[in-house]
């Protein structure tokens, strides 16, 4: 017999024993008598026996994967999420089906159906921001799910958040200490929830300074972004210090400002929320409020196993706050790098 290829039923033989027997040793499904046990683990080995997995799963009725949905890939936040969650499914003998919504929740509807029909485990999900999310619906009912970066309010659904809020107070407030007055939010969408907790500590820390917000949720292009930014400079009191929701906002605004000639710290300080690839090589180094995307994976992805391990979908949720760093470089006025919690 070739090494590999033997049947369930080649160890139930071998073993003297039937073939619900090994199914309840390679399951532990069942209590089997320890001399039973090892003479089935025995025979497995001498027969060198490999489960095959796709059957299990049919047995199982699911299979041994998670799905993964998230806005896109074109953000690194998000995949960097995603690789995360698929190390620990990989840690546990998972594998993982990824796609995209586009943001869109009818497309989030539509991928999480088929990972459903496929028999996914479970699905850890960056909820889309457009649209009406749809994952409450009948048929999701017994599907394990957790959320991370965003919540989806009035839902079953636990989820991994990070300390928006008053990780953007931190670095506005960082912005005031410098002597700024006029520092202007500039956002992706008013339809992110994370954009939304960041100027809301933003907003706050500039009205406890006796200060008037400002803020532009448009900057989703560079072109958008420059003709913002053009026309905030060249007003009647123009901005000192701009803050940058998310890292696609500070890659647009620094074109903006390169393209207008704007030197940052000397004509305007800045601070992004999300820290990125060369933000510390740049001249000046970008200053950021760092947030863990990499333990927001890992514990979005720990938190679904767990629901996983549970015989019952559970009807109460659990919300996880991971807390964030202000990464202080050079573009916000100061000269050395340090990190504050």
């Amino acid at each position: 017999m070739l090494a590999g290829k033997a049947r369930m039923l080649d160890v139930a033989r071998l073993a003297g024993v039937g073939t619900m027997t090994v199914s309840r040793v390679l399951n532990n499904s069942a209590p089997v008598s320890p001399q039973t046990r090892e003479r089935v683990q025995q025979a497995i080995k001498k027969l060198n026996y490999r489960p095959n997995p796709f059957a299990r799963s049919l047995r199982q009725a699911r299979s041994n994967s998670i799905g993964i949905i998230v806005p896109n890939f074109y953000d690194p936040f998000f995949a960097t999420c995603a690789h995360a969650i698929s190390l620990v499914a990989k840690q546990r003998d998972y594998t993982v089906t990824v796609a995209t919504s586009d943001e869109d929740a009818q497309f989030e509807f539509t991928e999480a159906t088929l990972m459903v029909l496929n028999r996914v485990a479970g699905l850890a999900v960056i909820p889309a921001a457009m649209g009406k999310n749809q994952l409450h619906r009948p048929e999701f009912r017994t599907t394990r799910i957790v959320m991370l970066d965003r919540p989806i309010e009035g839902q079953r659904f636990s989820s991994v958040l990070v300390e928006n809020r008053s990780g953007s107070h931190a670095a506005v407030k960082h912005l005031l200490d410098h002597g700024h007055k006029v520092i202007q939010f500039l956002g992706l969408s008013e339809k992110l929830y994370t954009l939304n907790e960041r100027y809301r500590g933003y907003a706050s820390a500039m009205c406890e300074a006796g200060l008037t917000p400002s803020e532009h949720f448009t900057c989703r292009t560079m072109e958008e972004t420059c003709i913002l930014i053009r026309k905030a400079i060249s007003g009647r009191q123009p901005p000192t210090a701009f803050f940058l929701g998310n890292n696609l906002v500070t890659r647009n605004a620094l074109h903006a400002f390169s393209q207008l000639k704007i030197k940052i710290s000397d004509d305007v300080a800045i601070i992004g929320f999300d820290d990125f690839d060369m933000a510390d090589i740049f001249v000046p180094a970008i200053t950021v409020v760092r947030h863990p995307a990499q333990e927001l994976g890992r514990v979005a992805a720990e938190l679904l196993f767990e629901q996983l391990a549970r015989k019952k979908v559970a009807r109460s949720k659990e919300q996880v706050v991971l807390p964030v760093e202000l990464v202080i470089r050079q573009s916000c006025g100061c000269n050395v790098e340090t990190r504050m919690p």
